[in-house]
């Protein structure tokens, strides 16, 4: 990291001048350094940005390190994407463009996208994008049904729902249709959706089951849907029933382009790719933020506050601040901030001076000292002098943050420091500079700059980003259904991969798979499998045994089963699913493995004809399949010729293994005499 850092040596010698202040208990051990092997000798001097310099940017190379090296993985062995703080989830751009074909698609928009009061510019990537995801559904021949909420602080003409039908009539260019959202007019609905292709659904804001997460407005709310896509990433961090109870009752549930476009700007923040890397921390409550902050400061090379925040670090590092400024509960979240900061050598930077204002006159303004503001006078404002060198700290940095308003207990609407602040980041974003925004007030800053600021630069709603930042993961994000992280390159995996397909979902040591891959070499053959270790040696047993026709991938296939079988270039002929591993500890989820989106999958992308062959040694449990798939296989499942249908009308099971290849399982449960409960189902073509 020495070596990266020497390149700006310039920038970062500035962090030289700061003045330096003891700290009570452990923190009075800071001392200034000498001399930095990368900020050169020049001893601190002055810095009029206040702060404390924490001996040096140190640390980066074994993060960047630690980055690097969390991004290997075997491709064949790996789906890393479970284990990073946001997971693959299946977008409507990777999606199966045929499977919207007549399905009912249900989209939860942004209503601060698509219904502000300003007139839309529709060059606007973050209004393009959401307005691509209604026309893309509807060029594919889907059913609309737009849903979201709405008020009158978004916009004043926000009057009822046939005012914003027309309003998002006129944004998209097609007709909207408006329906209710009742349970008198639950018959009604698919009547209703003859008559139209795009619909918008009432208010959701005057419902309160919307924000209980009510499992039957939820349920209601997806009557007659097939597919949920959800497009609004501002409410991500809520657990509503538009965006998560839904999830539950849609054969699928994916991500719009604006909800996905979104989230990679949320990756780009975490990733510490350039160094520098300095995070601009506006607002207050910090002790509500705390956790976030520690996220901060363990991979930024540095922290400059500029809003109320930056008194609770002032008023920890021993500064002189009015009690009226002093947040309470924040003193012990400050310093350990400022502990994690020294532990890493970064430094956390604070303003000298401010523009306040005369609590009695309010029109008269001085500028004061941060650490000796007067009685009667209020900050408003960041002080020149701390902006000046705000400026010359970030003039090489490569990559900022900055998340939160310049904005103080008494400031006024539009506070010149945030102005200021936008444009020095506007000419830093021309030079390359990686520039991330967040927040309402901080994004209309870099607006009002610069017209030609990219969306993929700014990140309006600021909770979103809190609650990812408190290591919390986010109830929208986890609702949809999840996508294998990697390319499959099926041509890699198997010698013909125009031969038909038979997965094994839950494949456990292979057996069975390895066992039919070597009797059919006509058919490929792919296990999923949730035990890395597992699949290692399954995949060994591939190598060794030279078996071409075999290939095994670690997933969870409940949630990625749609994402890797749809890019298969062959047809899918067989699903098998044996022996899952009941959860008996918790009964509303028990069989967690056969959710709904599972067996709508495989439905949808099982070839005419094909089956679908189940079996446990536990006969509930076996029951408990066959209904789920029966109930959720859009009446194209049937159980297998007539013959054995009249035996299951007696309660009977297949006696024998159908493939004369066992499980592991299978083996045991027979050499120990307790009977196996098998069955297959068929895919109909003449039932639709």
């Amino acid at each position: 990291m020495c070596q990266l850092l020497n390149s700006v040596d310039g920038t970062l010698s500035l962090l030289n001048k700061l003045t330096f202040y003891a700290f009570p208990t452990k923190t009075s051990e800071f001392r200034h350094p000498k001399s930095s092997p990368y900020l050169g000798n020049k001893t601190a001097r002055r810095w009029r940005f206040r702060g404390v310099r924490l001996l040096s940017l140190q640390g980066g190379s074994e993060a960047a390190d630690h980055v690097k090296s969390s991004n290997k993985f075997k491709a064949n062995c790996c789906d890393e994407g479970e284990m990073e703080p946001f997971p693959h989830v299946q977008t409507l751009r990777k999606f199966p463009k045929e499977e919207l074909v007549g399905k009912v698609v249900m989209v939860r928009f942004d209503s601060t996208n698509l219904l502000r009061e300003e007139e839309q510019d529709q060059s606007s990537q973050s209004v393009s994008s959401a307005v691509f995801t209604i026309k893309y559904l509807h060029e594919a021949g889907a059913k609309i049904i737009l849903v979201s909420d709405w008020r009158k602080k978004t916009n004043s003409q926000l009057h009822d729902v046939e005012t914003v039908a027309d309003m998002i009539s006129s944004v998209i260019q097609h007709r909207v249709v408006t329906i209710k959202c009742d349970y008198s007019a639950v018959l009604l609905k698919m009547e209703v959706l003859k008559k139209a292709d795009i619909f918008l659904l009432e208010n959701l804001s005057e419902y309160k089951e919307e924000v209980a997460n009510n499992s039957k407005f939820a349920e209601l709310l997806s009557l007659g849907v097939d597919i949920f896509v959800n497009d609004s990433f501002s409410q991500s961090h809520k657990i509503l029933a538009s965006t998560v109870g839904i999830a539950r009752f849609c054969s699928a549930c994916i991500a719009g382009f604006h909800f996905e476009e979104s989230l990679c700007q949320l990756k780009k923040v975490a990733r510490t790719n350039k160094r520098p890397y300095v995070a601009i921390i506006g607002g207050g409550n910090l002790h509500d933020k705390a956790a976030a902050l520690h996220f901060l400061v363990s991979r930024c090379d540095g922290l400059v506050f500029v809003g109320m925040m930056s008194f609770q670090i002032m008023h920890a590092l021993g500064l002189s601040v009015p009690s009226y400024l002093v947040e309470p509960g924040a003193y012990k979240a400050a310093l350990d901030i400022i502990q994690i900061a020294h532990d890493r050598n970064i430094p956390i930077l604070h303003p000298m001076d401010f523009w306040c204002m005369n609590e009695h006159l309010p029109e008269k303004m001085g500028i004061f000292p941060s650490h000796h503001i007067l009685d009667g006078w209020l900050p408003v404002d960041l002080g020149p002098r701390s902006l000046d060198e705000l400026n010359s700290l970030l003039v090489k940095c490569k990559k900022i943050l900055w998340i939160g308003p310049v904005k103080f207990k008494f400031s006024g609407e539009c506070a010149d420091g945030a102005s200021k602040l936008a444009q020095a980041l506007n000419e830093l974003r021309q030079r390359n500079c990686d520039i991330t925004v967040v927040g309402n007030m901080a994004c209309q800053a870099m607006v009002m700059e610069s017209k030609s600021v990219l969306v993929n630069d700014m990140i309006e709603n600021a909770s979103v980003l809190w609650e990812f930042f408190k290591g919390r993961k986010l109830p929208g994000v986890m609702a949809l259904d999840r996508a294998y992280p990697f390319e499959i390159d099926w041509k890699s995996a198997y010698c013909n991969p125009a031969q038909p397909l038979v997965v094994d979902i839950g494949s456990g040591s292979g057996l069975f798979l390895l066992g039919m891959a070597r009797r059919r070499k006509d058919l490929n053959f792919l296990g999923l499998e949730i035990n890395s270790k597992l699949v290692r040696r399954c995949m060994d047993s591939v190598h060794q045994h030279g078996i071409q026709n075999g290939y095994f991938i670690v997933t969870n296939a409940t949630t990625t089963f749609r994402s890797i079988v749809s890019s298969y270039p062959g047809e899918l002929v067989l699903v098998s699913i044996q022996c899952p591993n009941p959860d008996f500890n918790n009964p509303e989820h028990r069989w967690r493995m056969l959710q709904r989106s599972l067996i709508k999958a495989v439905v949808d992308l099982l070839a005419l004809d094909g089956k679908v062959f189940l079996q446990s040694d536990i006969e509930a449990v076996a029951l408990r399949m066959k209904e789920l798939f029966l109930k959720n296989g859009k009446s194209k499942l049937n159980l297998w010729n007539d013959q054995y249908h009249a035996r299951m009308n007696l309660g009977e099971w297949l006696k024998e293994n159908p493939f004369g290849v066992m499980s592991d399982w299978e083996q045991h449960v027979i050499d120990r005499g307790d009977p196996m409960y098998r069955l297959m189902l068929s895919k109909s073509s003449g039932i639709e």
